[in-house]
């Protein structure tokens, strides 16, 4: 009689495992899961969450600021520098410095190191 219960019992076990998956198939079909945060649509939903906070602080930092970048308009523009320091035409002009040096080339690329 043991055996028979053991013969029997392998397929009973496949058949209510069978019966568990249809159910549980059929439970989630019905009842989907929430958005998962790692999804590409959250992480575009996130970017453009952030672009909005972003333009905020940058139109209140403007609307706060704002003022003191706008020149007046009926105000002349300065003609020299400020008092106290001197021209720069005066200075002896730096000569502009070269990307490499005419006696040397560029150094060749590294060796690859092997792990």
């Amino acid at each position: 009689m043991g055996d028979v219960l053991l013969a029997l019992s392998i397929p009973l076990l496949v058949f209510g495992g069978g019966i568990y998956a249809a159910c549980d198939c059929w439970w989630r079909r019905r009842h989907p899961a929430p958005p998962s945060p790692y999804t590409h649509r959250a992480a575009r939903l996130a970017e453009q969450e952030m672009l909005l906070l972003a333009e905020e602080i940058v139109d209140d930092a403007y609307a706060a600021l704002g003022p003191l970048y706008d020149a007046p308009s009926d105000a002349p523009a300065p003609a020299g520098p400020a008092p106290g320091l001197s021209p720069r035409s005066s200075r002896s002009p730096r000569p502009p410095s070269p990307a490499s040096t005419p006696d040397r080339a560029p150094s060749p690329p590294a060796a690859v190191r092997k792990p």
